[in-house]
């Protein structure tokens, strides 16, 4: 009886649906139908996979984009030197009779910092925002070497402040004007330009032109 049941020939096509099954498909009596989903979800599907895609490239191979831990950081960070600024005033305002305002305090930006502790606040904003794309000791990966003597946009500080505010969007260096404070950009500046003949391993090959400062 269970013989003359499988020789029985199956419908290729469901009474109910009018869709084909999928031959061989079967199990404990539930056959596959070859109906494709509908078209919407097939787009959702595609734009999701594309998306991922995009994504990746966006916040891991170019680091044009901050994850959430790197925003947490650089609020916090701000919120620190902010705090430390008021500080600032307030000591010198404390000194000098009172009647100061932030705006009073001037930071000459284009020299750089020597203070330890500011370069150690650099070194600290390199690594979290640097370091993807140069390493952590400064050698180059997908952006150049910052440990020798040759520089693509120039190698003054001044050159390199710009660089940092602006970015080479052209070769995957964003800018970084907004994204954190002056003052982290100033220390991060800083502490790139004590990076200079520290010969880390396996540096990347010079690019650029050889940086000579001028004589004083």
């Amino acid at each position: 009886m269970e013989e003359n049941l499988k020789d029985q020939k199956m419908p290729e096509v469901d009474p109910l649906t009018n869709d084909k099954f999928v031959p061989e498909h079967e199990f404990d009596g539930i056959r596959e139908l070859a109906n494709n989903p509908p078209w919407w979800l097939t787009f959702i599907f595609i734009f999701s996979i594309l998306f991922a895609y995009v994504y990746l490239a966006k916040y891991h191979f170019f680091s044009d984009g901050k994850v959430g831990l790197n925003e947490y950081e650089a609020e916090l960070y701000a919120v620190q030197m902010q705090e430390e600024a008021a500080a600032g005033v307030e000591a010198v305002a404390a000194e000098g009779g009172g009647g100061i305002s932030i705006e009073t305090v001037k930071v000459d930006y284009s020299v750089p910092l020597t203070a330890q502790t500011d370069i150690d606040k650099g070194a600290k904003v390199f690594a979290t925002n640097c370091a993807v794309c140069h390493l952590a000791e400064g050698q180059g990966l997908v952006g150049p070497n910052l440990t020798d003597e040759y520089w693509i946009h120039g190698g003054s500080f001044e050159n390199i402040m710009t660089v940092i505010n602006n970015g080479v969007i052209e070769k995957g260096m964003i800018a970084w004007k907004g994204q954190i404070s002056d003052a982290q950009i100033h220390q991060v500046a800083s502490f790139i330009t004590t990076l200079q003949g520290t010969n880390p391993p396996n540096p990347k090959a010079p690019q650029g032109e050889k940086y000579v400062p001028a004589a004083e």
